[in-house]
């Protein structure tokens, strides 16, 4: 009977041990690296996003933090380091629990930058002519609007399609859409970094007046009795044969009825297959990426 309470007592001292190990060990690992951020900075991440922003100058540049790295990384590292010199950026190499804290857990791909954010351009910067490009009667050009575009990953992967595919401008409604967050640049795959986005606070206004100079302003939606008043065709069908503005609407709600009466025809993408109820519809950067690609694959090819 005595042996129990010995070893009782013998299991209480040794987990108590146990526990003075663990805060000891606690009290000597290493905190966190606490950065003091730059006044009206933000933290990009992420291999492209960071790399796209070194090599434009776009927006200012504060500091660089690169994972304490070797073997197959440190090619990638040294790329950077380059860059950043390059820039008069100062370079920190630190360890990955400090990248996850800059950058609030994200993936980083062991790259994070600090930055001032990058803003949407007016849209009166947009009017100006390209070189010439809007002057040239034989130039087919296509703008994609987006109209209260609000989850950032959707914004990042739309303009990610936009850029690849060839469109020539992006504006956005300023109200209820996302801003041009970091997170937004991750999803880009860096194109946010090179690609301008224009910011309209009157998107009717600027629709109606494309309209009045030949462009046709064509919108989208899931199913054709949706519709009211406006023609709604596939995009399959569609001729793409003068400037033409592309309008997408918001993940819930789609087009807002004020801007479909403005649209000239909407596009529709026929699915291929008898669909279940609830599963009808695409996300709105996959369907906007299919619309896009279907009028862009239309581009004439000037031999001159």
């Amino acid at each position: 009977r005595g042996a129990r309470p010995a070893a009782r007592a013998h299991g209480e001292l040794r987990s108590l041990r146990e526990g003075d190990f663990s805060k000891a060990r606690k009290r000597l690992e290493p905190k966190p690296l606490s950065i003091e951020r730059t006044k009206g900075s933000e933290i990009l991440f992420g291999i492209a996003p960071c790399a796209l922003a070194l090599s434009q100058s776009r927006r200012d540049l504060f500091r660089l933090f690169l994972k304490q790295s070797s073997g197959s990384r440190q090619l990638v590292t040294s790329e950077f380091v380059l860059q950043a010199t390059a820039r008069g950026v100062p370079v920190h190499h630190v360890k990955r629990r400090e990248l996850d804290a800059l950058c609030r857990g994200r993936v980083h791909q062991g790259v994070c930058l600090e930055a001032t954010p990058l803003r949407f351009k007016s849209l009166e910067e947009a009017e100006k002519p390209n070189s010439g490009d809007e002057e040239n009667p034989n130039r087919q050009l296509i703008w994609l609007v987006l109209e209260q575009i609000q989850d950032p990953m959707n914004l990042g992967a739309l303009l990610r399609s936009a850029y690849f595919l060839g469109v020539d401008r992006v504006v956005t409604s300023q109200r209820n859409s996302c801003p041009l967050t970091p997170t937004v640049s991750k999803a880009s795959s860096g194109a946010m970094e090179v690609f301008d986005i224009y910011s309209t606070d009157d998107l009717r206004s600027f629709l109606k007046a494309k309209t009045a100079e030949g462009w046709e302003v064509v919108g989208t939606v899931s199913k054709a009795e949706d519709v009211e008043n406006v023609p709604v065709i596939s995009c399959l069908e569609f001729r793409w044969n003068k400037p033409v503005i592309l309008v997408i609407g918001s993940e819930g709600d789609g087009l807002s009825l004020e801007t479909q009466l403005l649209c000239h025809r909407m596009l529709a993408i026929p699915p291929g297959r008898a669909l279940h109820p609830g599963i009808e519809s695409l996300n709105v950067s996959v369907a906007t990426g299919i619309l896009l690609h279907s009028i862009c694959s239309q581009k004439l090819r000037h031999s001159d």
